[in-house]
């Protein structure tokens, strides 16, 4: 667990410390930003060593920073010298810590209490967003590790599993943490499926998804036709409504799978012959051979858990690197990569080790790429990045105190704001991470 920090960093105690000082506050801090920053609230000041911005295209890193805050949205992010503190705003100084934005999960199952999604191999109306419990034991531990949303989607037991909801990890009523709904259709397109039932073979698994798809984009255009040109309304199917939202390009296939053979199938059936939006979810191990074709035909990698196939022993390429799926994708020259973790396979809090072993294993020297990998791109990815995912005016203001580099698992995540409000501070109580 990262509880290990850099010498040169003060302790989260002593930030808090500082905060209370520079505020004007109690010495215990109970209330020095207790509406500041949230909805509704005055205004909130946040100085830092160093912010992430991770801009999608543009402004990476600002040092000496300082971030404006107001009705849980980042009112302005720049040098702490260009940009003046309004009158009435709270003052969070947060020392030699570094301000990140809130990190995304694409693939987690632990958003709700669980729900079989192994009725049929196919299943495109289930909808675990019945299932969503706010603030459940695995999100608060996911807060603590630095991730405030999640896709929580259904399993990969059967070919088309269901729709995924996208939601704040943070406390809150579902409307307030529901992102949107749905967040995808979950695709698996690998061994699990094979296990179902019968035991089939993947040529029958390619033929069922290909079915189900052909149906669902002729029910959807059908929806199209009528609300252009009128006449008789189709007939409600809410097994197929998912199709009318993947048409308009309002939400997107997220695909379980892995393997070279697998994920060709995916890109060649998902994207190539009908045309929807969607992503490689969960891994990939030896496909990245296939980074440039996924990069040619738009379909982003978001890769884990795990970054090696074990325990088939690592091959090395020719500069002594292990062949890492995060780093044969980059190698292959594909440039939108992220991180999942899969939870609970792996847990939900880990997802910026994930990351980190992404780093050991050869992607991106200067780890800018890795945190971009856990943070805008899984956003972008999913079409939340107005939203979410970096550090930017009008953005949520989701928005991580962490203790240096968070690749570097030695640096842990002090405190976590969601929507401007204060969600998690590792000083008060047991640091769950």
């Amino acid at each position: 667990m990262p509880f290990a920090r850099p010498l040169t960093q003060p302790s989260p105690r002593l930030a808090g410390i500082a905060v209370c000082i520079l505020a004007g506050a109690p010495a215990d801090g109970v209330d020095i930003v207790a509406d500041a920053g949230a909805r509704g609230g005055r205004g909130l000041a946040i100085r830092a060593a160093k912010a992430l911005c991770c801009e999608l295209e543009g402004r990476q890193v600002v040092d000496g920073a300082l971030l404006l805050v107001r009705d849980g949205e980042i009112e302005a992010v720049g040098s702490a010298d260009d940009i003046d503190i309004p009158a009435g705003y709270a003052l969070m100084d947060v020392g030699e810590s570094w301000l990140v934005p809130g990190m995304v999960d694409l693939h987690s199952h632990v958003g709700g209490s669980g729900i079989n999604d192994m009725v049929l191999q196919v299943n495109p109306g289930l909808r675990v967003a019945a299932t969503l419990r706010p603030d459940n034991a695995a999100l608060q531990r996911a807060l603590a590790g630095g991730v405030t949303t999640v896709l929580f989607i259904p399993g990969s037991g059967t070919n088309i599993g269901g729709q995924g909801i996208l939601v704040k990890t943070g406390p809150g009523t579902y409307d307030e943490v529901c992102v949107r709904n749905p967040g995808s259709l979950k695709v698996a397109q690998g061994d699990n499926p094979k296990r179902w039932g019968y035991g089939m073979g993947r040529l029958l698994m390619n033929h069922h998804i290909r079915t189900t798809l052909r149906r669902g984009l002729a029910y959807a255009r059908r929806w199209e036709d009528y609300e252009r040109e009128g006449g008789e309304e189709p007939e409600r199917r809410l097994d197929l409504d998912i199709f009318r939202a993947l048409a308009a390009k309002e939400t997107q296939i997220s695909t379980h799978t892995q393997y070279y053979q697998v994920v060709l199938a995916s890109l060649r059936i998902l994207r190539m012959e009908f045309g929807f939006d969607a992503y490689i979810d969960h891994g990939s191990f030896d496909s990245w051979e296939l980074g440039a074709v996924a990069e040619n035909i738009g379909v982003p990698a978001i890769l884990g858990p795990r970054e090696v196939l074990w325990p088939r022993p690592p091959r090395y390429d020719t500069d002594g690197r292990v062949e890492a799926s995060s780093w044969g994708f980059q190698r292959m020259g594909h440039t939108r990569i992220g991180f999942n973790t899969d939870a609970p396979v792996v847990p939900q809090e880990e997802l910026p080790l994930q990351a980190a072993m992404g780093v050991r294993y050869g992607f991106d020297d200067s780890h800018v790429d890795a945190v971009r990998a856990v943070t805008i791109v899984p956003a972008w990815t999913a079409g939340i990045d107005e939203r979410l995912g970096s550090l930017e005016v009008g953005k949520d203001a989701d928005i991580l105190v962490v203790g240096g580099d968070p690749t570097d698992p030695r640096n842990a995540i002090e405190r976590v704001l969601v929507e401007g409000r204060v969600v998690y501070e590792a000083r008060k109580g047991a640091q769950r991470w």
